[in-house]
């Protein structure tokens, strides 16, 4: 058995032994709870680094998040009362929205329909309004669909024996006709997302009401004659092979059958194209000579513009989130999370007029400093095909045009708003905590108080049986 202190090696040998350096003495507090040594130093300083810009980003998203929940959770408050009012009829239907969507200048619209998930949904459903959407992919789309709208609307009135040779008995509508289902008689309204899409929405406004019902017609190409070529042509010598002659033989087509099977197949995988885009039926410079059509109503029904957030600059879904990257983000969330609150109520007023301009050409200016520059450019023409078809006119470029307004229609148009009551009710609303809190928060919670609760319900007691029993 070696010894445990062995003695010292002679002078001369060489060879020297360390004592092993004995175990640093442990905290007895973490001792008697089973815990081990805690390091002495700091880590490197690289780590340090790592961990610190981890922990920012970390904070700043979570923060952001628990923000947003706070706004929208105090604006369903307010609304909530609404989804407990009766209808007028028993079965009438809901008081319905129309949600305009665009996708944004140099992005997709999967980033428009993500901030109404996060913003407006929450509070739409808790007011109990139904809304439809009208969703746009390219400039121009919302405009379309605002002016078709508008003149389908006019046709009912103006030709109403077209229309009824148009209707359908399996649509939606001639179905709850057919069963006396009646429409809201309400206020309904509009609420846009978007600087690009409110002046689509203004755009599409002015052309139902101040543009023809019927599509102008394109100039058709000019038939060319075919060039006759005087010149004589060179016939090129037969080859006159004699009668008995064994005849050629045929190359194999075996490929041919495949190739044109994955021809085939190539078409069928391919997805049906969308309908093109209808031209617009008239200019701005065509507003003051159009007449107003006789069923215009004398207001229209309230509209709503709701501020758009910037797009990313460096990792997408990311940098609009981080408060640090974008200051005015805690501003901008709050005005997203009251502007579906605006339309709830259905309360409106008139829009107004600042520095000869009217305040729907001034709203949401702001957002056309964050387009990217591809937006501005001018875009290349289209060259036609072939002759017989006539190159397509160029987009009308709606998002970089000042938006021009007629003042008739300017006239009848209202602005959803918030009472002085709402607004009141709002600032004294204090959102617990539980209601915003992440789900790890939440669990540690819900376990603190199961343990809490436990210890209160059944405390602890001697072990001593039963006191009666004789035992």
């Amino acid at each position: 058995m070696a010894e445990p202190n062995p003695p010292a090696q002679p002078a001369g040998t060489g060879a020297t032994y360390k004592a092993p350096t004995p175990p640093p003495k442990q905290n007895p507090v973490f001792k008697m709870m089973g815990l081990p040594n805690l390091p002495r130093k700091l880590p490197s300083r690289n780590w340090m680094i790592f961990w610190t810009i981890t922990g920012s980003i970390t904070a700043a998203v979570v923060y952001d998040k628990r923000e947003r929940k706070r706004a929208t959770a105090k604006w369903r408050q307010i609304v909530a009362p609404l989804a407990s009012e009766p209808i007028g009829a028993a079965n009438q239907l809901p008081r319905k929205l129309t949600i305009y969507l665009a996708a944004p200048p140099g992005d997709g619209l999967r980033v428009t329909q993500d901030h109404f998930l996060e913003y407006a949904k929450p509070v739409l459903a808790a007011s109990g309004l139904d809304w439809e959407f009208v969703q746009g992919r390219e400039q121009g789309d919302v405009r379309a669909a605002v002016a078709e709208k508008i003149r389908r609307s006019r046709r009912q009135h103006e030709r109403p024996d077209e229309e009824a040779l148009k209707t359908d008995d399996n649509s939606l509508e001639d179905l709850r006709k057919k069963m006396g289902v009646p429409e809201y008689e309400g206020v309904n309204g509009d609420v846009v997302f978007g600087l690009h899409a409110w002046k689509e929405y203004v755009r599409g406004l002015h052309e139902g009401w101040l543009g023809p019902l019927d599509a102008p017609s394109l100039p058709e190409p000019e038939a060319k004659p075919a060039p006759v070529d005087s010149a004589p042509v060179d016939i090129p010598p037969m080859d006159l092979a004699p009668l008995d002659a064994a005849p050629a033989a045929e190359q194999p087509e075996s490929d041919k059958p495949e190739e044109k099977k994955e021809e085939e197949k190539k078409e069928e995988e391919k997805k049906p194209e969308r309908p093109p885009q209808p031209l617009p039926y008239n200019s701005p410079d065509d507003y003051s000579l159009a007449n107003l059509p006789a069923q215009i109503p004398a207001e229209f029904n309230p509209s709503n513009p709701i501020v758009f957030p910037p797009p990313p600059r460096l990792p997408p879904h990311l940098c609009p989130s981080w408060p640090l990257l974008h200051p005015p983000q805690a501003r901008r969330r709050d005005r997203s999370a009251r502007s579906p609150p605006c339309a709830s109520p259905a309360s409106s007023r008139e829009w107004r007029e600042a520095d000869g301009m009217y305040e729907q050409q001034l709203v949401l200016a702001q957002e056309e400093h964050d387009w990217p520059k591809s937006v501005w450019k001018d875009e290349p023409l289209v060259e036609a095909a072939d002759e017989a078809t006539p190159a397509p006119p160029p987009k009308e470029k709606i998002w970089t045009s000042p938006l021009v307004v007629d003042y008739r229609l300017m006239e009848r148009m209202r602005r959803f708003e918030i009472t002085p009551e709402h607004e009141a009710r709002a600032a004294a609303i204090v959102v617990p905590e539980e209601e915003i809190e992440g789900w790890i928060k939440g669990s540690l919670r819900s376990v603190w108080r199961w343990g809490v609760n436990s210890w209160n319900t059944k405390p602890m007691r001697p072990n001593v049986g039963d006191i009666n029993s004789d035992e």
